[in-house]
């Protein structure tokens, strides 16, 4: 389902969509990461222990049990890298097709959605949380922006399809990347992969053990 006008010659539009929607998507991004990449590793080092119960039984093996003690830089590094990779390409598909990737759009929706997110973390808490000061300042409004313009050059795939998948993509893509970034950064802590009988690189056996 696509929402907008039509252009001049009749067709549905697109030409008409601003390259500072689609690739803009990487730099509000950038923006909303930079804060998280300067704040998150000290924020979750000092709620590591609600971080670790939150995540209980949402990340594979030891991961929740390093969170407890936070966050560490690298981890931080690492995470916000591979979603920089991933909103790169979002972007960059968006800006190849005028804006009328589907894909690009669950990017852009999910972006904004984060932005909200943001904003309820830090009411629950009533504090300071990563990332909140660019939610309302970048996030939600470039990404308002954004979706206005691809109503107005009649591409936007504001559709069930897409709300679902950016809804449960959000959640599913952020706990997945640090699920990876765990087992990047501290493989080790991930002992439930280590079979009956066999040892870690790091134990030795004893005689007749």
């Amino acid at each position: 389902m696509m929402f907008g006008h039509r252009n001049g010659n009749g067709d549905r539009g697109g030409q008409g969509v601003p390259v500072e929607a689609t690739r803009g998507l990487f730099w509000a991004w950038v923006a909303n990461d930079l804060e998280e990449l300067t704040t998150m590793g000290p924020w979750s080092r000092r709620h590591g222990s609600e971080l670790a119960s939150r995540l209980a039984g949402r990340l594979p093996g030891g991961a929740p049990r390093r969170v407890s003690g936070g966050l560490s830089e690298r981890h931080v590094r690492v995470s916000i890298s591979i979603m920089g990779c991933l909103m790169l390409a979002l972007a960059e598909r968006g800006r190849a097709t005028g804006g009328r990737s589907r894909l690009y759009q669950v990017g852009l929706l999910g972006f904004g959605v984060h932005g909200f997110t943001h904003l309820l973390n830090s009411a629950v808490r009533r504090g300071y949380t990563p990332g909140v000061a660019t939610a309302p300042t970048v996030v939600i409004p470039f990404s308002a922006w954004a979706v206005r313009e691809l109503a107005r050059n009649g591409v936007l795939r504001l559709d069930g399809r897409t709300i679902t998948t950016a809804l449960v993509g959000l959640p599913v893509t952020i706990l997945g990347i640090h699920g990876l970034t765990a087992r990047l950064v501290d493989p080790e802590d991930a002992p439930e992969d280590v079979a009956p009988g066999r040892t870690t690189p790091g134990e030795r056996t004893t005689p007749g053990g």
